[in-house]
């Protein structure tokens, strides 16, 4: 019996301390970490994550150092991981940061459900209980343990990440952040995103909270994030390509210029009703259209100054 009771205190013990936080609000994925195949220069390395092969290009600065931020950098809708990482290049080395984008091919995360809304949802228009996924299965969910690989295969100190999306990759980035209170992401930009999921339970998901796993329990945490929401002046096409139009897309504005103001003036105005902290900001992005690289070099601006 005694034999038994040490067993079990052992293991209590070693369970305790698997649930110590690793920041303020986030405890560490149980699984092993992997370490990246990751070297200086730029290159591409496979992830693997529940049977699914990931793809991951990169960029590593000759000059990074332990104290390097790690910055993930979201694609839009084509999925061309790659050619963000290369637009990007010049500024991970003009900031010294790690440059990791993720590829999330459609053949795994097809279309907006699989991509831009997480795969949260088997349906994420039609969201219910018995169609919600596993969240090991989120596309959200790779960020985390990507970042533990890439953090100890390159020795790294700074326990918190950046993050940049583009067009489809800022819907999946102000998504996250709701979806994923506790993941240990620092700056985070939106860029362009078509449309948004404001914080607004009387809207159904996923332009809203109703009929989703979304509350508002951590609503003070996500108005306090550092989020900068930003668009090129020049989108402002109602009939841009792949720009969603319906009755609740279209309540946030008929363009992305009008949606971007319209979820940043929605969190700034929950926060002044609740007297919560808001760091969230807008930025115009002058003489730009929807267009990648303009949009990337004003995040890197914005993260880094």
């Amino acid at each position: 019996m005694k034999i038994i009771l040490r067993k079990f205190a052992l293991i209590y013990i070693l369970f305790i301390l698997s649930c110590d936080p690793a920041g303020s609000s986030f405890s560490p994925n149980p699984d092993p970490i992997i370490p990246a195949e990751i070297n200086i220069g730029t290159e591409m390395f496979v992830f693997s994550m529940n049977d699914i092969d990931f793809e991951v290009f990169y960029h590593v600065p000759a000059t990074y150092n332990a104290s390097s931020k790690v910055v993930f950098a979201l694609h839009g809708g084509s999925r061309d991981a790659e050619g963000v990482r290369n637009n990007m290049i010049q500024k991970s080395n003009e900031y010294n940061f790690i440059l990791i984008a993720p590829k999330f091919s459609s053949s795994n995360f097809s279309l907006g459900d699989g991509y831009n809304l997480g795969n949260v949802y088997v349906d994420g228009d039609n969201p219910t209980s018995n169609t919600l996924n596993n969240e090991n299965e989120w596309s959200f969910s790779i960020i985390e343990p990507l970042f533990d690989s890439v953090k100890s295969s390159l020795s790294l100190e700074n326990d918190k990440y950046n993050m940049f999306g583009f067009s489809a990759g800022a819907q999946f980035v102000h998504r996250f952040i709701q979806f994923k209170p506790n993941a240990r992401f620092d700056k985070v930009v939106a860029g362009a995103a078509g449309w948004y999921t404001v914080p607004d339970n009387t809207i159904p998901f996923p332009y809203g909270y109703e009929n989703s796993i979304l509350n508002f329990t951590n609503l003070n945490n996500l108005l306090s994030s550092d989020l900068y929401i930003q668009v090129g002046a020049l989108d402002n096409n109602p009939n841009s390509a792949g720009l969603r139009h319906n009755e609740y897309a279209d309540a946030q504005g008929l363009n992305r210029v009008t949606r971007a103001v319209h979820f940043f003036e929605t969190g700034q105005n929950i926060s002044e009703s609740n007297n919560y902290d808001f760091n969230w900001s807008l930025h115009i992005i002058q003489g730009a259209g929807h267009n990648l690289i303009p949009n990337a070099d004003n995040a890197c601006n914005l993260m880094f100054n």
